[in-house]
């Protein structure tokens, strides 16, 4: 079965207060559910039409895995923090090869 990874782009960060109150829940949620924190932050060069914004990149075992923490009431209560209008962001779930 293929890994499969999260990953999140922050396009802007309206309420720093709210995202932290996110990442708070958020990151042991994920990591309760198998997720592992490969990356995150500002990246060290943008190339090709890339965006200089924060990214964050999660390995999961599984893209079932993955689905199922983003689905997950625990992931959920995270969301609910982070509240509406505080970032614009998107999040992609790939598999692996």
């Amino acid at each position: 079965m293929a890994k499969a990874y999260w990953i999140t782009f922050y396009h802007e960060i309206h309420n720093a207060k709210n995202l932290a109150d996110y990442g708070a829940i958020a990151g042991p949620a994920i990591a309760q559910a198998g997720g592992k924190f490969l990356a995150r932050g500002m990246p060290s060069a943008v190339k090709e039409g890339g965006k200089m914004e924060r990214t964050v990149l999660i390995e999961f075992d599984s893209l079932e895995h993955a689905l199922a923490t983003y689905a997950s009431e625990n992931y959920k209560l995270a969301v609910k923090a982070l509240g509406e209008n505080s970032v614009v962001r998107d999040i992609r779930i790939i598999e692996g090869v």
